[in-house]
């Protein structure tokens, strides 16, 4: 019978994201394609460093280790030959992926929709944007301090925060409120409490990890999610009856009325934070594994 992903959370992942290549990649932009390839031939049996991701990807494999319901796919601008040293690296770490696709330059999110997966997660922010355009989800993995790459020892739950308004519900209300200020959206979403947002780039990432966790009883699922967002009272009660409308279910919600997320997300013990708004990324990224979603208003020509 052929293979199939019928029932699994299907990640792809740049090799960017999951390792870090950043010298390698300083002597792509400084030196050119051929320097780079001749870079990556002479330092193959040199295993590189975890990523920003890299660490996501770990307790999603062994999650898998009991359920077999996770699938990680490897999808490089490398060639073949450079991508040598990243299956090297993988083997290394003892890392079920086993699957990749090597463009050598071309665009890899082409091959997301083929493999069926949930999620992409980049260092380029234009194939990411490509993806977004496209329909599937998608963020760029931000960088972090080289020390917190190095603090890579807490193998417990895995933990995943969303911002709420154009990261897991469309961007309608983000729209209202920038037209309409604070007390414009309070009384737009106090009307509409009852009628469900509708649903974001990552309203696929929410389900599919939903569906993971109803393979554990509640008090002992390995999986914990999170709602971080800048939303307060009265605004609140049109995320939770959206949420009971999808039948997804979320573990923790911050209601934060524009507080600073980074401290609450670290308190979350987050292994990664999704969030469409650039400046909120920054500031979580020097705490947590952080992606930015190039999605909605707010990275539109004008949008801040």
């Amino acid at each position: 019978m052929p293979v199939t992903f019928d029932n699994k959370l299907v990640l792809a992942i740049s090799s960017r994201a999951l390792f870090d290549m950043s010298e390698s990649h300083r002597v792509f932009e400084e030196q050119g394609v051929d320097a780079y390839c001749q870079y990556q031939r002479e330092h193959e049996d040199e295993t590189l460093n975890p990523g920003v991701a890299y660490r996501l990807v770990r307790k999603l494999l062994r999650l898998d280790q009991s359920s077999t319901r996770v699938e990680i796919i490897l999808l490089s601008r490398n060639s073949a030959d450079t991508g040598l040293r990243i299956f090297n690296s993988i083997e290394h770490y003892g890392l079920n992926i086993t699957r990749a696709a090597f463009t050598n330059g071309e665009r890899p999110w082409r091959y997301v929709p083929a493999f069926g997966a949930h999620l992409f997660l980049s260092a380029d922010p234009e194939d990411v944007a490509q993806a977004l355009e496209l329909g599937y989800a998608a963020a760029t993995i931000l960088p972090k301090p080289e020390d917190a790459l190095a603090d890579e020892e807490d193998d417990g739950e895995l933990r995943i925060a969303f911002d709420g308004d154009a990261v897991l519900f469309g961007d309608e209300a983000e729209r209202v409120f920038r037209e309409s200020g604070l007390d414009g959206f309070s009384a737009s979403e106090r009307a509409q409490a009852k009628a469900p947002l509708p649903g974001g780039p990552f309203k696929t990432v929410l389900a599919a990890l939903h569906r993971l966790q109803a393979d554990y009883p509640e008090s002992r699922c390995p999986i914990r999610t999170a709602l971080v967002t800048a939303r307060s009272a009265p605004a609140h009660e049109r995320v939770i009856r959206t949420l009971r409308h999808w039948n997804i279910r979320i573990d923790e919600a911050l209601f934060l009325g524009g507080l600073p997320k980074a401290d609450f997300l670290e308190a979350f013990g987050a292994d990664i934070f999704f969030d469409d708004q650039q400046g909120h990324c920054e500031l979580a990224s020097t705490r947590v594994a952080t992606g930015h979603v190039p999605h909605g208003v707010a990275n539109q020509p004008g949008g801040t």
